[in-house]
């Protein structure tokens, strides 16, 4: 008896237990998705609005040398002001970096030459009014008789001489200044930036010294020098496309090309120097300037090219993103062969056609990491 009620208990037990743990499993499975469930980002219309992408295209490959260089002004279009009468240099009206009009008076000097000028002009200025007195006089006598042809030739000659001396007299004092009072002024003969001044007040300055007074240029396309090792020179050539970088603007890019290639090695330096021309309608490239310079070097082959700002670093290594349409982007590791300003080129990891983010790359990276 006993054992009959034991074996009748005991699959009611078991039955109770198996009930209770799928009513565990039940409620435990509402609150979990599977794995495969996760929603995927997308990227939302106001930002896919604003995006730029762009297709990767099958393009020549180019690679870049990088030089260091100078910053310097165009010296076909620079002025230098020599002194053309000595003295004593007073009332200096400007400073280095200043921008000047063409005619504008940067200071003068007192000078006993442009005395002597000026005197010479009164002389002469006298003389012909002189002459001319006599000239009429003779002229008169010769009509009462009282003078012959010769007295009227020599007064002639002797007003036409005067006429010359003024002429002269004026000219010479034009040309340094057309100033009546002793004093030199010193103009600006075209408009533009002071990048040279070697004067102060009271300097004695004489017309046998070499040293200029101000050197003036408008700075609006400037030269570059870049310094070549000899390794290098035969990678370059006239016409190549530069870019040109500096410490005072990070990330700005000059663009440039080779205007002339100094065939002689810097007996210091041992670098060859070659100019490169830039536009500066800005006026960003000053005189002395650090320039980081690259310049291009077209090879004989082809590769795909993305354009840089598509690249993301991470994890040591790079990716882009890849856009399928309808929101939806794809991280994919690529292989750089090179970059060169704004392209980089492709080794593997993209096909020509595919479509990548070009702008917000990190930020869309972030949220498909997430």
């Amino acid at each position: 008896m006993r054992n009959k009620i034991f074996i009748a208990k005991t699959p009611f037990f078991i039955v109770g237990f198996a009930l209770l743990s799928l009513a565990i499993q039940s409620c435990t499975g509402k609150n979990e998705k599977p794995a495969d469930e996760t929603r995927k980002y997308v990227i939302p219309d106001s930002l896919l609005k604003t995006l730029r992408i762009d297709t990767v295209q099958t393009m020549p490959l180019v690679s870049t040398i990088s030089f260091t260089g100078m910053v310097d002004v165009n010296q076909d279009n620079q002025v230098n002001i020599f002194p053309l009468v000595s003295g004593n240099v007073r009332d200096i009206k400007v400073q280095l970096g200043d921008y000047v009009s063409a005619g504008q008076i940067l200071g003068t000097v007192s000078s006993s030459e442009m005395a002597n000028y000026s005197s010479s002009l009164t002389i002469a200025q006298a003389n012909v009014a002189a002459t001319k007195r006599q000239l009429q006089a003779a002229q008169d006598l010769f009509k009462d008789g009282l003078a012959s042809s010769l007295d009227v030739t020599t007064a002639e000659t002797n007003y036409g001489q005067a006429q010359a001396q003024l002429e002269t007299a004026q000219r010479i004092l034009k040309i340094n200044g057309d100033n009546t009072k002793g004093v030199w002024e010193i103009k600006a003969p075209v408009g533009g930036f002071i990048v040279q001044k070697n004067i102060t007040n009271g300097t004695s300055i004489r017309t046998d010294n070499s040293t200029m007074l101000f050197t003036i240029s408008d700075l609006k396309n400037v030269w570059v020098w870049a310094n070549v090792y000899e390794s290098n020179i035969n990678n370059i050539h006239m016409g190549d496309e530069v870019s040109v970088t500096t410490l005072s603007y990070p990330g700005k890019i000059f663009k440039g090309k080779v205007d002339k290639m100094l065939n002689a090695l810097d007996p210091t330096t041992k670098v060859m120097k070659v100019r490169i021309v830039i536009a500066n309608e800005k006026y960003e490239l000053k005189p002395q300037m650090f320039a980081s310079i690259e310049i291009a070097n077209p090879e004989n082959r082809q590769a795909l090219c993305v354009t840089s700002k598509a690249l993301i670093y991470d994890n040591s290594r790079y990716y882009v993103l890849v856009y399928n349409g309808h929101g939806d982007a794809s991280i994919t590791p690529v292989e750089v062969l090179n970059t060169t300003g704004d392209k980089t080129y492709i080794k593997s990891g993209l096909k020509e056609g595919d479509r990548v983010i070009a702008t917000e790359a990190i930020l869309i990276y972030g949220e498909l990491n997430s």
